[in-house]
C-alpha cells in the first residue's frame, strides 16, 4: 500500500525525542531502540492507544506474533491517519522503543507501511483545517452560538533547535520551536494534570487510597469516565455542543452526555448521582453560567478525589486567539466540603474541531498483551 507524500504538508521530528509520560512510558525502554520487519496482521484502533499487530519471523523460522503502541484513535484521526491505511498482508517496518518486560510489544517511533515512506509517531497527515467563516457569532434568539464540535489544539513532542525535547507542545506551536524562534515556555499549559487544591485529612486519606489504587484500574485506563473536568481536554477528544431552547447538550467524546437546563433556577430536590452530575445554567451576558452538583463519588484528575458534596461552577465564553481563530474559553471553580479546604479552579480552551465528532472506541490493550495477541 503506498502512502502519496503529497498527503503529508506537516513532519513532527519525533525519532530523537525522549518520551514524556502521561500514559505510563515506564512499561517500555525509553533509552532501548528496536527495529523490526514483519506483515501486518491487524489493528486496534482504539482509545487510549492504537495497537498495530505483526508477525515478525525470527532467526529459527518461528513467528512472534506483536503489538505496538500507537497514539489514541482519537489524536490519529485528527491528524490524518486512518484504519484504511493498515491493510492486512502488506510488509511493515518498525522503528521504537522495546517494552522492558514484553518481547511481543514495543513503543512505535517510526513505521513504513507497504511501500509507503516512514511515517513519524505525531506525523501531520493532512491539515484539516476547522470551518471559521459562514458561522452565525449569534443563534436567533441572540445567543452566542456555542454549538459545534470543539477539541482542544492537538499537543505534540517535539525539539528545541539543540536536540533536546521541548515536550508536549501546542500543534501550531511546533515549527517555531524547532526553528528557534517560539520559547515552549510560552506554551499554553494542556490542563491534563490535576489543580492545586489543599485536601482536609479525610481528602488526604482518601487521596492515599487512590494512589494506591493499580493503574489498570483508574478511570482513564480501564475507560471510565473520570470528571466533566479532566475528560474535557485530556488527550484531545473531540466534543459537541448542541443549543435547543431549553436544554444545552455537552457531548463528550470520551462518552459522556451532559444536559444542561436552563430553564431552572435551581436544582430539585432529588436527582441521580452520575459522573456528570445535575448541570443547571443561566447566560450572564455572553457568558454561559453552567452549576453541576450530584456527582458519583470519585476523582477530578490525577488522584485528587471528590466525593457526593462536589459542587462545580463553569463559565463558557467565546474568544477569537492570535492566530484569528475561533475559541470556547471554560473557566471552573470547584468545592468539595468533604475533601477539600479551599477551591480546586483552572481553565482550559477548546477551537473549532479539525474532525468530526465521534466516540471512539475505548479499549486499554496495554495491560492485555497476550489476549489481545492471541
Amino acid at each position: 500500500m503506498k502512502i502519496s507524500s503529497g498527503l503529508i504538508p506537516v513532519i513532527m521530528a519525533m525519532t530523537a525525542i525522549p518520551a514524556m509520560a502521561h500514559h505510563g512510558f515506564g512499561r517500555f525502554d525509553m533509552n532501548g531502540n528496536i527495529e523490526l520487519h514483519g506483515t501486518l496482521t491487524d489493528l486496534e484502533f482504539v482509545n487510549p492507544h492504537s495497537y498495530v499487530l505483526f508477525d515478525v519471523v525470527l532467526d529459527d523460522g518461528s513467528i512472534r506474533k506483536m503489538g505496538c503502541e500507537m497514539r489514541a484513535a482519537t489524536v490519529l484521526r485528527r491528524s490524518g491517519w486512518s484504519p484504511e491505511m493498515f491493510v492486512p498482508g502488506v510488509n511493515i517496518d518498525i522503528t521504537g522503543r522495546p517494552h522492558r518486560d514484553d518481547p511481543t510489544s514495543c513503543y512505535v517511533e517510526t513505521m513504513a507501511i507497504g511501500d509507503g515512506p516512514a511515517l513519524e509517531r505525531y506525523q501531520q497527515l493532512s491539515e484539516v483545517l476547522a470551518p471559521q467563516e459562514e458561522r452565525p457569532a449569534r443563534l436567533s434568539s441572540g445567543e452566542p452560538n456555542i454549538s459545534g464540535e470543539w477539541a482542544q489544539e492537538q499537543y505534540l513532542i517535539t525539539n528545541k533547535p539543540d536536540g533536546t525535547s521541548a515536550g508536549l507542545v501546542p500543534k501550531s506551536m511546533v515549527e517555531g520551536i524547532m526553528a528557534g524562534t517560539l520559547d515552549p515556555a510560552d506554551a499554553q499549559p494542556s490542563g491534563w494534570g490535576p489543580r492545586p487544591v489543599t485536601l482536609t485529612t479525610l481528602g488526604k486519606a482518601r487521596e492515599a487510597v487512590l494512589r494506591a489504587q493499580p493503574v489498570e484500574e483508574t478511570p482513564r485506563i480501564a475507560c471510565g469516565i473520570t470528571s466533566i473536568l479532566f475528560d474535557w481536554v485530556f488527550d484531545g477528544p473531540i466534543n459537541r455542543i448542541t443549543q435547543a431552547g431549553d436544554t444545552i447538550t455537552i457531548e463528550y467524546g470520551r462518552d459522556l452526555v451532559r444536559t444542561i437546563h436552563m430553564n431552572m433556577d435551581s436544582h430539585p430536590g432529588y436527582y441521580e448521582l452520575s459522573r456528570g452530575g445535575h448541570s443547571i445554567g443561566r447566560w450572564d451576558g455572553d457568558t454561559l453560567v453552567v452549576d453541576t452538583i450530584g456527582f458519583l463519588p470519585g476523582r477530578i484528575a490525577g488522584n485528587v478525589p471528590n466525593s457526593s458534596q462536589l459542587h462545580v461552577v463553569e463559565r463558557f465564553s467565546l474568544d477569537t486567539d492570535s492566530l484569528g481563530r475561533l475559541e470556547l474559553n471554560r473557566e471552573f471553580e470547584a468545592e468539595d466540603p468533604v475533601y477539600f479546604e479551599d477551591t480546586y479552579a483552572g481553565n482550559d480552551i477548546v477551537l473549532l474541531a479539525d474532525a468530526p465528532f465521534a466516540v471512539d472506541q475505548c479499549k486499554e490493550l496495554a495491560f492485555e498483551y497476550t489476549e489481545a495477541l492471541e
